[in-house]
C-alpha cells in the first residue's frame, strides 16, 4: 500500500507478479488485509476534508499538475503498463495519452459541470427560490481490471478526484504496479494532499475488504460474475455501486459500406492487446452481398499480423493464463458445431499468445456468440439486411458498445439508434474511448452506472435540493391554519389550470 505514515507491524503475506510473456517475476507486493485497507480509506477521508473545501480552480490546477507529472513520466508508466500485461510499448503509451486526456477534461470540467444552479419553480411555489448543488460523495474505493490497468480505473479514480473525493485503488494482483505508481505520482505532484489518493494491492480478499471497508461509493471493473459478489458485499450496507462488467460488442457491415476501412476496423477492434478490451468487437454481422467480399478483407489483414513479445509484434500475449482456456473452448466449440474457420482455428492457441482467428457461419447459441471471448477471435455472421442485423446484435445478455459501417453518418446513426449498446461508433470502432465528453457504460451483464463525461462526474457526487422562502405566499397550504374553503378553491384552481393542456 502506498502509505507514507509509520508501518503499524509487518504484514504476513506477499504476492510476486510475472511477465504474462515468460513467466518471470516482475515484483513483490503486499496482500493488503482489512486493517491496511481501514487505514486507507482512513486517511482519504481525513484528506478529503481539505480538498473538498478547496474551491473548484484549486483542484483543476492540481490535478493538471498531477496530469503534467504523468506526461512527464510516460516512458515509465507506460514500460510498466507493458511489463505487467504483456502489451505492445506502443499499445501501452497510446494508453498513457488516453487517460491524459480524459484527466485533462474532468479536471477543467468539473466546477462547470458541479456548480450549484438555480431551479425554476412551479405556480404554488412562487415564494420558494429553489436551487441544487452538486457535493463530493467522501471516499470512493475503485476496484480496477488487467487488460488496461490505466485508462479504465482511472476513468473513475480521474473523475471522482475531480468531483472532490478521496480514492482507495484497488488494482488487479496481475497488474498492481501500474496502481502504485499511479498513485505515487499523485503524492509526489500534490504532497500537500498525502493521503488523498491511496493504492492497496491484493486479490479477492483485498477487494472484498475495501468493499466493507465503509467506502461512500464503489466502482468495479470486471467479470459479471465477481460484480455480482462485490455488489451483494456492498448491499449488506447499501453502499453505492457502479460496476462495468465487460461485453460481447458486435458491428453491422451494411451493403453499401466502404469494405476496405470496416475491414480494417474490424481487424484493430478485434485483435489489438489481444483481444483483450471489454469493448472490443467480438461479433460482426454483414449483409449476405457483401459477406464473402468482407471476410477475405478481414483474413488478408489479420493474416499478416502476428503476436509475441518483439517489437515487431501485433499483439502481446494473453496476460490472464487462465483466458486461454476460454478462447479454446470457445474456438473449438464453434468449429464442432459447424462454424467454418476462415483463419486459424484451434491449433492457434499456443499459450501465452493466440494467434488471429477469424470464424463464420457460428451458430448463434455457441458460446462463441454468446460469452465474452476475450481474446484475438471474431466472427462475421451474414445476415439477410439490417433489421437481421439488428436483432442479433441486441439479442446478446451484453450491452457495451458496438459500430456501424455504411456509407453515410445519417443512416449509420438511425441504426445506431437501434442498438441496445451503451456507446455505438459509425465508421470506426471505439470512436467513443477517445471522447471524455462522452460517459461510457452499458447495460444488463455489461453492468449500470455511467463513467467519463458530465454523467461520470456527477456518478460521484450526491445532489442536494434546497428551497429558500422569499415572501409569505397568500395561500399558505402546508399549514393546518389553512381554512377548508381555502385550500378546495385552491385545488379548483390548480384543476382548472392542468385541464387546459
Amino acid at each position: 500500500m502506498t502509505d507514507t505514515t509509520p508501518a503499524a507491524a509487518p504484514r504476513a503475506a506477499a504476492f510476486t507478479t510475472r511477465s504474462p510473456a515468460t513467466g518471470e517475476p516482475i515484483a513483490e507486493h503486499p496482500v493488503d488485509g482489512p486493517e491496511e485497507v481501514s487505514r486507507a480509506v482512513a486517511r482519504a477521508r481525513t484528506a478529503q476534508a481539505g480538498w473538498a473545501a478547496l474551491p473548484a480552480s484549486g483542484r483543476r490546477d492540481l490535478l493538471l499538475r498531477w496530469k503534467k507529472a504523468l506526461a512527464t513520466e510516460l516512458d515509465t508508466v507506460a514500460r510498466t503498463i507493458a511489463e505487467e500485461t504483456g502489451k505492445p510499448a506502443g499499445d501501452a503509451a497510446l494508453e498513457v495519452v488516453l487517460t491524459l486526456e480524459h484527466l485533462g477534461w474532468a479536471a477543467r470540467n468539473a466546477g462547470r459541470v458541479l456548480r450549484g444552479r438555480r431551479v425554476g419553480t412551479g405556480l404554488f411555489t412562487v415564494h420558494q427560490r429553489a436551487s441544487l448543488v452538486h457535493r463530493p460523495l467522501g471516499v470512493v474505493g475503485v476496484i480496477g481490471p488487467w487488460n488496461y490497468p490505466l485508462y479504465t480505473p482511472m476513468g473513475s479514480v480521474g473523475y471522482a478526484l475531480a468531483a472532490g473525493n478521496g480514492v482507495v485503488l484497488k488494482p488487479s494482483e496481475l497488474t498492481p504496479g501500474t496502481g502504485v505508481l499511479l498513485a505515487g505520482l499523485f503524492g509526489s505532484a500534490v504532497p500537500g494532499h498525502a493521503g488523498l489518493l491511496t493504492t492497496v494491492t491484493g486479490a479477492a480478499s483485498t477487494g472484498d475488504a475495501l468493499a466493507r471497508s465503509g467506502v461512500d461509493k464503489l466502482a468495479f471493473t470486471g467479470s459479471p460474475g465477481t460484480a455480482r459478489k462485490v455488489m451483494a458485499v456492498c448491499a449488506e450496507t447499501l453502499t453505492p455501486f457502479l460496476a462495468e462488467c465487460g461485453g460481447k460488442d458486435a458491428v453491422i457491415v451494411t451493403a453499401d459500406a466502404d469494405l476496405d476501412a470496416a475491414a480494417d476496423a474490424i481487424v484493430w477492434g478485434a485483435l489489438s492487446n489481444a483481444g483483450q478490451t471489454c469493448a472490443g468487437v467480438e461479433r460482426v454481422y454483414a449483409v449476405r452481398e457483401i459477406h464473402a467480399a468482407l471476410c477475405e478483407r478481414v483474413v488478408e489483414r489479420a493474416g499478416a499480423l502476428r503476436p509475441g513479445a518483439g517489437a515487431d509484434a501485433a499483439y502481446g500475449p494473453m496476460t490472464l493464463p487462465g483466458q486461454v482456456s476460454v478462447v479454446e473452448r470457445h474456438v473449438a466449440g464453434a468449429v464442432a458445431a459447424g462454424a467454418k474457420a476462415l483463419l486459424g482455428g484451434p491449433g492457434s492457441v499456443r499459450a501465452p499468445y493466440v494467434a488471429p482467428v477469424v470464424l463464420t457461419d457460428v451458430p448463434e447459441d455457441c458460446a462463441a456468440m454468446t460469452e465474452e471471448t476475450f481474446g484475438p477471435v471474431v466472427v462475421i455472421n451474414p445476415v439477410a439486411g439490417v433489421d437481421e442485423a439488428v436483432e442479433r446484435a441486441n439479442a446478446s445478455r451484453y450491452a457495451l458498445g458496438a459500430a456501424v459501417f455504411c456509407r453515410g453518418g445519417r443512416a449509420g446513426g438511425a441504426i445506431a439508434a437501434r442498438l441496445r449498446a451503451g456507446a455505438v461508433s459509425v465508421n470506426s470502432v471505439l470512436g467513443f474511448a477517445a471522447v471524455p465528453a462522452l460517459p461510457f457504460g452499458g447495460s444488463r451483464d455489461s453492468g449500470f452506472g455511467r463513467i467519463h463525461g458530465e454523467e461520470g462526474l456527477r456518478a460521484f457526487t450526491s445532489v442536494q435540493s434546497t428551497t429558500v422562502q422569499r415572501f409569505t405566499p397568500p395561500i399558505a397550504l402546508t399549514s393546518f391554519a389553512v381554512p377548508a374553503a381555502t385550500r378546495e378553491r385552491a385545488v379548483r384552481l390548480a384543476r382548472a389550470l392542468h385541464r387546459r393542456r
